[in-house]
């Protein structure tokens, strides 16, 4: 139950870390492999997505989480579904209130988990 506690937190790390467009906490939550991949299919490096948040090409105002929850946990490795309501403006449009779903995969190093892999959608 803590380790699922650990894994929330750092879910809602990352949220706070692109909503305040945090370089050094976005960082120590994203596994140097990380790789977004949106909803339109496009492919995002760590660097380049922390790149567009940084800049405002990826705009993040807020997240109200409906759900977190670990759907399969084998040792370091972890497979965590977030739901939340997201305000965002993204490449280029206008702010609007997404029902937004990251299916993301986490692996611990050092003791602590990094995000590895994140695919948004819609719910």
């Amino acid at each position: 139950m803590e380790e699922t506690r650990r894994l929330r937190r750092c879910y809602e790390a990352l949220w706070e870390a692109m909503v305040r467009k945090d370089r050094p906490a976005l960082e120590a939550v994203l596994d140097g492999s990380f790789v977004l991949e949106h909803m339109t299919g496009l492919r995002q490096s760590r660097e380049a997505f922390i790149r567009d948040v940084e800049d405002g090409t990826l705009c993040y105002f807020g997240a109200e989480h409906e759900e977190v929850r670990v759907v399969e946990m084998r040792g370091d490795r972890v497979r965590l579904v977030g739901r939340s309501l997201v305000s965002a403006a993204v490449f280029g449009g206008s702010r609007n209130l997404w029902r937004l779903q990251l299916d993301t995969l986490l692996v611990r190093r050092g003791g602590s988990w990094r995000f590895t892999r994140a695919t948004a959608s819609t719910y």
